[in-house]
């Protein structure tokens, strides 16, 4: 399953630091995200793009996770040459991680 199935994003930027929140549709959905969408694995799936840690936030009242992804931003809007300087396209590309089978949740 892919995590866009049971959440949304949004992303933000500050310098070379792209920030990515990740938001579960349902509330029963947070406890999921928070087992499986670790900081860990996040750093893995942008492996080509990010040189730092990446940093989880846990906000359980709200359902979401927030990941600030240190040096993933080819330097920052005035240094870099990327097509997508600001890291926009991050979200989107997180929510195409694979998550384990639904039958794997009970």
């Amino acid at each position: 399953m892919k995590l866009r199935e049971i959440a949304h994003a949004r992303a933000g930027d500050k310098g070379n630091i792209s920030n990515i929140s990740v938001i579960a549709y349902g509330a029963d959905d947070y406890a999921f995200l928070a087992e499986h969408v670790t900081a860990e694995r996040v750093k893995a799936h942008f492996a080509d793009i990010v040189g730092g840690k990446v940093e989880r936030y846990e906000l359980p009242n709200l359902g979401a996770l927030n990941f600030v992804i240190h040096e993933a931003l080819g330097g920052g809007v005035t240094r870099s040459l990327s097509l997508d300087a600001h890291g926009k396209s991050l979200s989107s590309s997180l929510l195409d991680m694979e998550l384990p089978d639904p039958a794997e949740r009970a």
